[in-house]
Parts: C-alpha cells; sequence; structure tokens
C-alpha cells in the first residue's frame, strides 16, 4: 500500500555545499543531502520511517500528515 503526503519542507543550503531539510510540523524530521534532490529523496525516507516508528508505538500520526492519495 501507497501513501502520499503533502508535507511543508524547508531546505536550508550549507557552506560546503548540499542542504538540510526540516519541517516545522514534524521535529522528528531532519535530514540532508549533496543537492536539493537527494535531500527531498532522504526527506521521503525519513518521512517512510517517522510514519513506521509512529504506528509501531501506537502514536497518532500528527494532524498535519494529511494523505493526499492512497492506493489502498
Amino acid at each position: 500500500m501507497s501513501t502520499i503526503y503533502k508535507l511543508p519542507l524547508i531546505l536550508d543550503p550549507q557552506p560546503k555545499g548540499g542542504c538540510t531539510v526540516t519541517c516545522p510540523f514534524l521535529p522528528e524530521l531532519i535530514t540532508e543531502g549533496d543537492s536539493v534532490e537527494e535531500a527531498i529523496h532522504h526527506a521521503n525516507n525519513a518521512l517512510a520511517a517517522i510514519i513506521e516508528a509512529f504506528q509501531d508505538l501506537g502514536r497518532p500520526l500528527p494532524t498535519i500528515l494529511r494523505p493526499v492519495w492512497s492506493d489502498a
């Protein structure tokens, strides 16, 4: 089953290249990449891991995480 979420991200360029990605509504999400594309790819992976961790712990997902598409 696949679900797509829409989530605001902040991409901060780093002085030596690459960028850091954070989300103001999901402090658990922080990652980086050598390019914007790589950083967003890492953010997608981080979000999947965060969602899985919330589910494993029985925690409700933050209300900001509203699916915009699902194949379920």
